[in-house]
């Protein structure tokens, strides 16, 4: 019977059925795979009957994923992410290339510790290519779940996102008060006494958010009022660099290249128990391919000599 079912499967079943999952709605969903409503509609009906059970409920306000929906979803989106991945590597050899590595990295080791990594992977793998992109923690490893990145380099994610995903230390870091140089406050010990300044604050889906949170409760501190939610970079940067003058609660690696070259500084303040593990997830039932197995040893040389500022 389940042989029946597989034979019976086709590419324009899953690409319906996640792309409107994707999506939210039957609607975003055609357009996405150049469909009219009703023949997408068509489609996952057709599915379903496939299979036996109801993937999707739909209702006025989009689709629901029944229970079985959830458990087909991963299989499906595995099983695209592979062929998509599958084409991607014929299409390298054929261009005389090997298939990329698709690494997801977190603000902090996308600032400072990745681009020594690729210096290294480089040497060990010179025809080997890296696709590098960032993004929060919870859909970086949504996305290695489902097959569309290899690897994700950043804090361990909360414990029931793990699942079906190994993680492996390459170094420990904590999170900092991060200022201009010349800031007024920049030798500041008590963080109660920062009322008066902007600070950039993780949002929610950050993986460093609750540690943060946790570090405010033992400070006292319920809020301050100034406050912007980020963890960008670019954006970051500016506004602690720029006329703002704002104060950046941000892990160490976002700002330890800018601390070495003398235009930041992390304030005295004991943040200690921020400290946590950053290392590689991947799916832990995967066969690495060679190149994925050079880029590991690659993270691991590094992480020997590596250490936050």
């Amino acid at each position: 019977m389940e042989l029946k079912k597989l034979r019976s499967i086709k590419l324009r079943h899953l690409l319906a059925f996640v792309e409107t999952v994707r999506s939210g709605s039957l609607k975003s969903g055609a357009e996405r795979v150049h469909l009219t409503q009703s023949a997408i509609s068509k489609t996952i009906k057709d599915l379903e009957g496939i299979l036996g059970v109801t993937l999707l409920k739909r209702n006025r306000g989009g689709i629901e994923l029944t229970r079985e929906g959830e458990v087909f979803r991963q299989f499906a989106e595995q099983g695209l992410a592979s062929v998509s991945h599958g084409v991607a590597s014929l299409d390298a050899l054929t261009a005389g290339r090997s298939s990329p590595v698709r690494i997801g990295a977190l603000p902090s080791v996308a600032a400072d510790f990745l681009p020594e990594v690729i210096q290294v992977f480089r040497d060990l793998a010179p025809s080997s290519n890296v696709l590098v992109e960032d993004g929060s923690v919870g859909s970086l490893i949504e996305r290695l779940r489902s097959g569309e990145l290899d690897l994700v380099i950043g804090r361990f994610g909360h414990p029931e996102t793990m699942a079906g995903l190994s993680f492996t230390q390459l170094y420990s870091e904590q999170v900092v008060f991060a200022a201009a140089a010349d800031h007024p406050q920049a030798q500041e010990t008590d963080p109660s006494k920062l009322a008066e300044t902007t600070i950039l604050y993780p949002p929610p889906e950050a993986a460093i958010h609750p540690l943060v949170e946790r570090f405010m409760i033992s400070e006292g501190i319920s809020s301050w009022p100034k406050v912007v939610e980020t963890v960008s970079g670019p954006f970051g940067r500016a506004m602690t660099l720029g006329n703002t003058r704002a104060i950046w609660i941000i892990s160490q690696g976002v700002v330890a290249r800018d601390v070495a070259a003398g235009l930041m500084v992390t304030l005295p303040i004991d943040t200690s128990t921020t400290k946590g593990a950053v290392g590689v997830m991947a799916r832990s039932e995967e066969d690495p391919t060679p190149a994925m197995r050079l880029f590991r040893q690659a993270l691991l040389d590094v992480a020997k000599t590596y250490s936050t500022v």
